[in-house]
């Protein structure tokens, strides 16, 4: 089956390890591409590497999303995810999201030390 979504990621992060590994299990039709842009710029991908870097980005049917709208591309590709993921298609469900992410981007970095110590 050929990736429909593509998920770009940073490898080096313990969080995004962490979350990716996990997604990796639950997508057991392998719907989905992983990414790992910590070491080069993906060959394929329009958005800069320092961007892909600071927020999440997917490519879901050619599009690119980034934030909260690509962590729910994600979600629903895997099926356990997909109720989730069609309701984050909601416009107020999706603002809600994104304000939360921008507020989980701000405690990152102290997020990343505790779980690499």
């Amino acid at each position: 089956m050929s990736s429909k979504l593509t998920v770009w990621y940073d490898g080096a992060c313990p969080l995004c390890q962490r979350e990716i590994a996990l997604m990796r299990k639950l997508d057991r039709r392998g719907a989905i591409r992983f990414e790992d842009v910590s070491n080069s710029a993906p060959e394929d991908c329009p958005v800069d590497r320092s961007d892909l870097l600071a927020r999440f980005h997917a490519r879901e049917d050619g599009r690119i999303v980034s934030g909260a709208a690509a962590f729910a591309a994600m979600w629903r590709a895997i099926p356990v995810l997909k109720p989730l993921g069609y309701l984050a298609r909601n416009p107020i469900m999706l603002r809600m999201l994104e304000r939360l992410y921008i507020l989980f981007l701000k405690v990152r970095p102290r997020l990343q030390r505790m779980v690499a110590d």
